[in-house]
């Protein structure tokens, strides 16, 4: 599949299916806020394309569309300040709200113990 048909195909799916738009703007978010920035910006590059478009974004943002571009480009280095009003504006298009929760994290043996509630050891070995 080439890149314009994954684009043309990200796009269907999120004029279709507006969950699909909201998922996309939660995974970037998700991954602004667990250290991964680059593959946000890519994610926010296709929902930008796909929803709200780089001419309204930069209307909203009183930005030049270039310059957005720029910022959600593989090299691109927005500030926080711009990332922050891009998600508003995303968000508002959509009509969902941004938040964040803080939760603790499940350990290794948490995990574990969960899982073998759900697949409980064969034998007496415990494995």
């Amino acid at each position: 599949m080439s890149n314009r048909e994954i684009i043309e195909t990200i796009s269907a799916r999120v004029q279709s299916e507006p969950a699909y738009a909201r998922t996309l703007l939660q995974q970037a978010t998700s991954l602004l806020l667990q250290g991964e920035p680059h593959t946000a910006k890519l994610l926010l590059r296709d929902l930008v394309n796909a929803s709200i478009g780089f001419e309204q974004l930069a209307r909203d943002m009183d930005k030049p569309p270039k310059s957005l571009h720029r910022m959600l480009s593989a090299a691109g280095i927005p500030t926080l300040s711009h990332v922050s009003a891009m998600l508003a504006a995303i968000a508002a298009y959509l009509g969902v709200e941004i938040q964040a929760r803080v939760k603790p994290a499940q350990s290794i043996y948490q995990t574990v113990m969960q899982l073998r509630e759900i697949w409980p050891p064969l034998d007496d070995t415990g494995l």
